[in-house]
């Protein structure tokens, strides 16, 4: 099975770096200083394992005619231009495991439904200062079709991921599972930019962990008000954000920081990460997507606008320094 990875920041690299161990051909699609530092060294992984491997990096999509499988890894703001550069192939099955939940209909429009996957990656990496990425946790890769239920293009996905030593599961309901990662990481990713922390510190601090709280119970509801069912048990138990006191999530959430405190200590969020590099954040995608689903549906989330704001702001000063 060929496989291309479009995006090579940590978690294309890694999951490219994996495939490329066990899978027939995989194509990494990177650009600039990044893909002739990968050409040159390799692709090069540390943390829950270590290793280096030779992948073919392209820098020049329209080079590439077709694949059987297409995983879209950039950022979410690179969306339009990154399918763009490769809607000329012929893809068989393509997914994204970027954040958020307005993905799908994006490649759906782009190679047609009965095309696109729906997807949700959950691995917790970085880009090191010297191209290394740094694999720190092995969330699951989870992969559904659109219209529910699995199929046997799937499981072999699923199969070859496995085989390649990656966490992957095929599930009923993809969209649940999308819209319930969507609920933690909004919590997660406004206080990792506003704490400029470790995801388990603020976590671990009731007070930040209270806003945390209030954001995904706001976006929680988005999701209910379109019946789309939530996922209850691990990692978020997404059950007490929807039913429980507001008191209730708080002590949930500082129990997950303080596991997490020993699980991954020196994990910080994507747009953290972000932030951390003087790089453009995932903020009209993700925030200001649920503000005008919250419009559009006539609910209140004020703290997630309030959120938004900040991070808006935020992110416009950093484009203009840039």
């Amino acid at each position: 099975m060929r496989f291309v990875v479009l995006g090579a920041g940590a978690l294309g690299t890694i999951i490219a770096a994996y495939l490329a161990r066990t899978s027939e051909e995989v194509i990494l699609i990177a650009r600039g200083d990044r893909a002739r530092h990968l050409t040159e060294y390799g692709v090069t992984i540390t943390g829950l394992e270590d290793f280096t491997v030779n992948i073919k990096i392209v820098d020049r999509p329209d080079q590439l005619s077709s694949t059987d499988v297409l995983i879209l890894a950039t950022k979410t703001y690179d969306t339009a231009a990154a399918i763009s550069a490769v809607q000329h192939m012929k893809v068989e099955t393509v997914f994204s495991i970027q954040n958020g939940v307005i993905k799908n209909s994006q490649l759906s429009d782009a190679f047609g439904e009965e095309v696109a996957l729906g997807a949700v990656g959950m691995i917790g990496g970085s880009v090191l200062a010297d191209g290394v990425a740094n694999y720190m946790m092995d969330y699951p890769i989870l992969l559904g079709e659109l219209k529910g239920g699995t199929s046997e293009r799937v499981e072999h996905i699923i199969t070859e991921l496995q085989n390649a030593r990656l966490n992957a599961s095929a599930v009923d309901d993809i969209q649940s599972e999308e819209w319930s990662k969507f609920v933690g990481w909004l919590g997660l990713s406004g206080l990792a930019v506003l704490t400029r922390t470790e995801t388990w510190k603020f976590l671990a601090e009731p007070e930040t962990a209270r806003v945390a709280a209030r954001i995904m119970r706001e976006t929680a509801q988005l999701a209910l008000a379109q019946d789309i069912t939530l996922k209850p048990g691990p990692p978020w138990e997404l059950q007490v954000v929807t039913e429980k006191s507001e008191d209730e999530v708080v002590e949930m959430l500082v129990r997950r920081g303080r596991a997490q405190r020993e699980s991954a200590p020196n994990f910080r969020q994507s747009m953290l990460q972000d932030i951390d590099k003087g790089k453009q954040i995932e903020v009209e995608e993700t925030f200001g997507f649920a503000v005008s689903e919250g419009r559009r549906l006539g609910i209140a989330i004020p703290t997630v606008e309030t959120c938004y704001r900040i991070l808006s702001g935020t992110n416009k000063l950093l484009i203009d320094q840039t």
